[in-house]
């Protein structure tokens, strides 16, 4: 098995990628808006991308936050709110507050499931700080980490319920960029001390069963490689400070923040301790490029996606969308923060 998550080109496979995903085999696959037309064309899309494997259980995965990162949008499917409206109303009703985002997950995860997807980068962690680029901003759950666990926990729950795995998000920590990783590569100047306020709420989701590395170099603790390319952080902050044993994904590898080609940075990534490249944007040189790069995915990686895989055993029976979002909002209303 390939150690990467490839993106498709469209509403359909290529006869191109068809061959491509069958011979290389990779670990799992990523929607985009340009992959979802219809819910009847992506379930098919899905079905189409486990045939190609011949198993049910395959990591089909998707950005869905709710607000600005949503991939799946009205009126063919829900809306979900940002991070932002779950933290205005821990302000004045933590309870509520818990509540509403474990119903707003669960809905949310019935409706992934049935399209057919396994994954959702969903929850990010990162602590919002003053001042830093918005590429967070109204995402984060908040700039307490108590609070951010609290939320970000009810999240991974919900999701569960309906049989799809969480992924915790942007380990190390995002809040404190000040430049938007899908253009540059932004340094954290921060001390090792005041970093334990960015890992706090990692560490206490440490026990998700998918998380993913952010594009930002740390200079406490590796002056020269940000966390998806640093042995260091991978090995020393991740695995053993956070104390994360789930599978450990890259951001988009594509992204600008780091230099060379998606098959360098992949083979780095790799190299330096992540279990899975994430390769987003389908494009078949990369891809082609990428696979003869990797080395197979090691044990280890197979175990942690198993474990990620087996979340859909989890589902309860029932659930219903429209009453879980009924309650949502009635939960949100109370202090105002709507949806």
């Amino acid at each position: 098995m390939t150690p990467a998550i490839f993106g498709t080109s469209g509403t359909t496979l290529t006869a191109d990628e068809r061959a491509f995903f069958r011979e290389c085999d990779p670990a799992g696959y990523i929607l985009f808006g340009r992959n979802c037309e219809t819910p009847e064309q992506l379930r098919a899309l899905t079905d189409s991308l486990r045939e190609i494997h011949g198993r049910d259980r395959l990591l089909v995965s998707i950005d869905q936050e709710g607000g600005r990162v949503a991939r799946l949008r009205p009126p063919l499917w829900s809306d979900f709110p940002s991070g932002e409206a779950f933290d205005r109303l821990y302000q004045t009703a933590p309870a509520s507050a818990i509540e509403a985002a474990r119903a707003n997950a669960h809905a949310m995860g019935l409706e992934l499931a049935e399209m057919g997807i396994s994954v959702d980068y969903h929850p990010p962690l990162d602590v919002r700080q003053d001042g830093a680029h918005d590429v967070i901003g109204d995402r984060a759950l908040g700039s307490d980490p108590y609070q951010i666990a609290a939320i970000g926990r009810a999240i991974l729950d919900g999701l569960a319920k309906a049989g799809v795995a969480g992924c915790i998000k942007h380990m190390p920590g995002h809040g404190r960029s000040m430049c938007d990783t899908h253009k540059e590569m932004p340094t954290v100047t921060a001390t090792d001390a005041e970093l334990e306020l960015d890992i706090a709420p990692f560490r206490a989701l440490s026990d998700a069963t998918v998380g993913m590395t952010g594009h930002l170099l740390f200079s406490a603790w590796d002056q020269d490689n940000p966390a998806t390319l640093s042995p260091y952080i991978i090995e020393t902050i991740i695995r053993q400070r956070i104390g994360f044993d789930g599978l450990l994904l890259t951001d988009d590898i594509d992204m600008q923040a780091l230099s060379g080609t998606v098959a360098e940075r992949s083979e780095k990534a790799i190299a330096a301790g992540c279990d899975v490249v994430l390769n987003c944007w389908a494009k078949m040189d990369d891809m082609v490029e990428t696979v003869h790069r990797l080395p197979s995915m090691t044990d280890k990686a197979h175990q942690r996606l198993s474990r990620a895989l087996a979340v859909a055993e989890s589902a309860q029976s029932g659930g219903d969308k429209a009453e879980l979002l009924a309650k949502r909002d009635s939960l949100l209303a109370l202090t105002g923060a709507s949806s």
